[in-house]
């Protein structure tokens, strides 16, 4: 993974959000993708699919429902295929818990989309975004949820679910949680991704906004070098006018690492 330093590309970016989460409305993702110089777009909007009856609330509550509107969504896609300038790529952005294991395979074996992104978004079934929660942990109480998060990581790359693992340390965006994860929490990650399918993402959610960093973090990165471990580009962009600044900056951090993002969806380079 490590190399001289090179020119690289941004080809395709295999994370965005659409209307059909929490994000805005197709064409005018593909549109600024377009000028931002990409070939291809990644719809991969939020999913739970859960027997729990927490996150069965939780999915009606966020508006998290592509398990049941994909279809709807697809044809959309379909539909738009011939008036942007980028190939649209029908993917998904699942949940990820292990006791889900089975829904999900289900889910994606019925469903067929392009490929399927698996995130860890929840530690005791509260969203790491939620500062207040966490914060009022002790000290050994949130470094052991650190630990778990990176099981919950570790278990979803041996899970061979996913093409790709979204914001591998999502927990440094919550101050509460930032900083705990530690060399080894990073090599245990790194060395399951090396036995696994699964991609981890070169996430730019946040690089723009008050956290300021990509995930993983440079030592996450070092890890993942160290072990041969290539990534995937997800802007995570929920906006259009965000594409290009993250995309711009996703390429200056590629270069400086020598790096070349992999390509999860073959084929053609335009649309």
């Amino acid at each position: 993974m490590r190399g001289a330093a090179l020119d690289p590309v941004v080809y395709h970016d295999y994370h965005v959000h659409s209307t059909y989460s929490d994000g805005y409305f197709i064409e005018f993702m593909a549109d600024a993708a377009a000028e931002a110089g990409l070939s291809g777009i990644g719809i991969a909007d939020h999913c739970v699919v859960s027997e729990e009856s927490a996150e069965d609330r939780y999915r009606r509550e966020m508006g998290f429902n592509l398990d049941l509107t994909y279809e709807r969504r697809r044809d959309a896609i379909e539909r738009l295929r011939d008036r942007v300038d980028v190939r649209l790529f029908d993917a998904v952005e699942l949940d990820y818990e292990p006791r889900d294991e089975a829904a999900i395979a289900s889910f994606l074996d019925e469903a067929g989309f392009d490929y399927a992104i698996g995130s860890v978004h929840d530690l005791e079934d509260v969203n790491v975004h939620v500062r207040d929660y966490f914060a009022d942990k002790s000290e050994p109480e949130r470094r052991a949820l650190v630990d778990e998060y990176f099981e919950k990581l570790v278990a979803l790359a041996e899970s061979e679910l996913f093409a790709i693992a979204a914001h591998p340390d999502l927990v440094e965006r919550n101050p509460a949680l930032r900083g705990l994860a530690t060399r080894e929490h990073y090599e245990r990650a790194a060395a399951a991704f090396a036995e696994s399918r699964t991609v981890p993402e070169l996430n730019a959610g946040r690089v723009l906004d008050e956290y300021g960093e990509f995930h993983p973090t440079p030592g996450f990165l070092d890890a993942l070098a160290d072990h041969d471990v290539a990534v995937a580009v997800g802007t995570d962009s929920h906006r259009p006018d965000v594409i290009a600044p993250r995309v711009e900056r996703i390429e200056a951090e590629l270069s400086e690492r020598g790096l070349e993002p992999v390509r999860v969806v073959d084929g053609a380079e335009t649309a």
